[in-house]
């Protein structure tokens, strides 16, 4: 009776499986608020694989009969484990996406990835991980400093704010080291190391870079759990058999808590095909191995990169506040190339009463030390002028430029009292005054008393964002930046908005 009833459900399974349609071909890429974020590849996608594709079959993700997969060809190679798992169908839903609608997206990726790959690979290595590990920012940011994720995320290897200051990095308003390529891969790579030593699995590592070490280990107790109860029930049943059904029976289980090993790169497939680990985390890994299936053969997927000369540059040090339009000029150069060597700087300027590192062309660095050296500290930065409303505070006013009451007082002598004169001119200490979502992005969401009392609008039914946005007499652009708004946002009546001053 137990075996018909056990072949009844059997025969159910496979007719539910037989209605579970095929995975499509790609899905919608998340999408980019302008200015600040840009478009990741897809951070999750539907789980939605034919019901006899297992992910937990390794078999399916060895070589075909002649070896080596079509798309693996000998002659390109690897330093993660790519020919094992090529085949696997996440992995292929990965490519076909690659090579589908993210293709153009794929292609400027790989062109800014080609910029920073020699110093990626020349950390991790030397930090003992193997260099294309380094794919990681590309799924992860592609390869963007200014990126800037919902959990406010940043920079190229998206360290959330707790977890940079642990491994080293300035987090504060004026410098946010996430956001600079070299000291954040430097630290990504020390935390790689971490993972890798403490889970035994490069791709266990990567996992945990997603989900959190604290997430994967108890995942991975539940996994051996499980496999120990699967174990016990094994060995009951065999009981009740014959002594040669016995034997093969313990064998069969022998076997199969040898493979379930949970410091090999295979068990975080078998990992991914449970309920324990998030969809984006089981997406991870066969991301991580489409993406550097396609970065090493680009044009085999139809994409062309771009040339682009390295991530090459002299440095010099300089004390105090230092305008990076005033490095500039030195190195004649543009502001927005010295922007784009130091985009660890938020107000455009090196933070006061400290030594900081800046990055000028290359060639340009012995210049730029000998003629900063003669410039006059008045000339280093320049200041911006705020002219006293009625009945506004200093406390406000610091509020309003991010910054410490101590700094605008020390800028101005005359500016002892929290009430001042109205029409009093102050000399505000810094260049720029760095964007509301960078800002977010360093102290959270509820950044400062300033930004609690920042007007708000409450939409209403049939309102548009461009309609709000010419209603207070601000740009569309800062209207999204500042509630983080994607393009294709839809408005709902009832949601608050944060309007820019």
């Amino acid at each position: 009776m137990k075996r018909l009833i056990l072949w009844t459900n059997l025969l159910a399974l496979a007719a539910c499986a037989r209605a579970i349609p095929p995975a499509p071909n790609g899905i919608a890429p998340v999408s980019a608020i302008p200015g600040v974020r840009v478009p990741y590849l897809e951070r999750a996608a539907p789980r939605e694989i034919a019901a006899d594709s297992s992910v937990n079959d390794l078999a399916d993700a060895q070589p075909d009969a002649a070896g080596v997969p079509e798309f693996l060809p000998e002659d390109v190679r690897w330093d993660i484990d790519v020919r094992s798992f090529a085949s696997h169908p996440r992995v292929q839903y990965y490519l076909n996406y690659f090579q589908g609608i993210s293709r153009t997206g794929l292609s400027v990726f790989l062109a800014r990835g080609a910029r920073y790959e020699p110093m990626i690979r020349r950390q991790f290595e030397a930090e003992g991980l193997p260099g294309d590990l380094g794919y990681l920012a590309l799924i992860e940011s592609g390869y963007s400093n200014e990126a800037v994720s919902r959990s406010h995320a940043v920079g190229m290897w998206q360290f959330m704010k707790g977890t940079a200051r642990g491994y080293g990095m300035r987090v504060d308003t004026w410098v946010d080291e996430r956001r600079d390529p070299v000291k954040a891969t430097e630290a990504a790579a020390r935390y790689l190391h971490h993972l890798r030593d403490r889970f035994g699995s490069l791709y266990l590592a990567a996992a945990a870079y997603n989900a959190g070490a604290g997430k994967l280990s108890r995942s991975l107790g539940k996994l051996q759990w499980e496999a120990s109860a699967d174990s016990s029930d094994g060995e009951a049943e065999a009981l009740e058999e014959d002594d040669s059904d016995a034997e093969a029976e313990a064998d069969d289980v022998e076997s199969t808590l040898d493979s379930t090993d949970v410091t090999s790169d295979a068990a975080f497939f078998r990992l991914a095909s449970t309920d324990l680990l998030t969809t984006e985390t089981q997406d991870y890994v066969p991301k991580l191995i489409a993406a550097a299936v396609v970065a090493k053969q680009p044009e085999r997927y139809g994409i062309a990169p771009s040339e682009v000369p390295p991530f090459a540059y002299d440095s010099v040090v300089v004390n105090g506040v230092t305008g990076l339009d005033v490095i500039a000029r030195l190195a004649e150069a543009s502001p927005e190339e010295i922007g784009d060597l130091n985009p660890q700087y938020l107000r455009f300027a090196t933070p006061p009463h400290t030594h900081s590192v800046v990055r000028v062309p290359l060639g340009t660095g012995e210049n730029v030390a000998e003629a900063y050296e003669k410039l006059p500290a008045s000339k280093r930065v320049h200041f911006l002028t705020h002219v006293v409303r009625p009945g506004e505070r200093l406390s406000a006013i610091a509020a309003r430029y991010h910054l410490p009451a101590a700094e605008i007082r020390g800028a101005n002598p005359r500016a002892r009292t929290s009430r001042m004169k109205s029409g009093t001119r102050l000399v505000i200490p810094t260049v720029a005054v760095p964007s509301a979502l960078a800002m977010r992005a360093v102290n959270g969401p509820a950044f400062s008393r300033h930004q609690a009392r920042m007007a708000t609008h409450r939409v209403r039914s049939g309102e548009t964002l461009i309609g709000i946005a010419r209603r207070y007499r601000v740009s569309l652009r800062a209207l999204r930046q500042i509630n983080a708004l994607p393009v294709e946002y839809t408005l709902r009546a009832g949601k608050r908005l944060r309007i820019p001053s």
